[in-house]
């Protein structure tokens, strides 16, 4: 597959569920037309002649101040209010220690720890980030790695190990019927993969979980972006092994891996999340609610653009 070249090219946000529907459009004029009218109505109550007549002149400079505020207003409500009590204040931060690498650091570390990986466009890491990321992370894309994301999980934990100690508490519970991508999160690798040629290693523009801080992991899932998704165990462990920092006190901003879901009982009940938490025994891997929120915890998230 073709790379796209992206030297002239600005990044723009890609919103994963596309445009919207011709029904969409219409309850949207809908009930703007009434909102329109309801607003005449009211103003024409409380208007007299001459004050008008001074919004009449007034209406070249009226027109856009009414758009710009009807389209802010219109903005403030397009994430979704779904789970909103599963929220709860959170104080805490990234380690002190803690720096994003440059790409080519990133890629070189990720390469000598998997030497089968080839390919990446590291000069998309020049581009401006899009709103909500904190900055540009590689990522190997886990097919380039094993056969299955489950098996990836798995190889990518041996590796972790080997680098820092890690706590297993769902060691032989990471098969199929466990643990799954969610279908956004694997839509969202797909567009990446297409759009950068089919490389083994992607560049993400991505958050490391303080975005989401303090949210449930379903909650943090309604309240995505239109271009951002979560990510799971694999892109997020292949983060602490180029950013070991990243865990590496006892009141850090601990994950919760939102991309991926969890079935504790391999009935392929996916209700839970899984969890990198850390004291000072290590990295602990395990598993958590998915409806509740703890201070402790944040959502690591990427962002999907596309080049106009």
């Amino acid at each position: 597959m073709a790379t796209i070249p992206i030297s002239s090219h600005q990044f723009v946000p890609l919103h994963m569920s596309g445009n919207t529907t011709e029904q969409q459009n219409q309850m949207l004029m809908a009930f703007l037309d009434e909102a329109v009218q309801e607003a005449y109505r009211t103003v024409i109550e409380q208007l007299d002649r001459q004050s008008a007549q001074a919004v009449l002149e007034s209406a070249k400079k009226l027109k856009p101040e009414v758009k710009d505020l009807l389209v802010e207003a219109i903005h403030r409500h397009t994430i979704s209010d779904k789970f909103k009590e599963e929220e709860v204040a959170s104080n805490r931060v990234y380690p002190p220690t803690y720096r994003v690498r440059p790409i080519e650091a990133q890629v070189t570390a990720l390469k000598t720890l998997f030497p089968v990986l080839e390919g990446c466009q590291e000069k998309l890491a020049r581009k401006p980030l899009l709103e909500g990321a904190e900055a540009w992370f590689a990522i190997p894309r886990w097919g380039s790695l094993a056969p299955t994301y489950n098996e990836a999980v798995e190889m990518l934990l041996d590796v972790l190990s080997t680098k820092r100690k890690v706590s297993n508490r769902i060691v032989g519970k990471l098969g199929e019927k466990y643990l799954r991508q969610s279908e956004r999160s694997k839509l969202a690798e797909k567009i990446l993969a297409e759009q950068q040629g089919g490389n083994d290693i992607l560049v993400v523009p991505a958050q490391a979980g303080m975005l989401h801080r303090g949210c449930s992991a379903r909650r943090t899932r309604a309240s995505l972006a239109g271009n951002e998704f979560g990510l799971g165990m694999f892109a997020i462990g292949c983060m602490m092994l180029t950013h070991p920092e990243r865990m590496s006190t006892a009141d850090t901003l601990m994950i919760d891996c939102g991309g991926d879901e969890y079935s504790v009982r391999g009935d392929y009940t996916f209700d839970r999340v899984p969890l990198f938490d850390y004291d000072i025994g290590g990295i602990e891997v395990s598993i958590f609610y998915e409806d509740r929120a703890r201070n402790l915890w944040g959502t690591p998230t990427g962002f999907l653009y596309k080049m106009v």
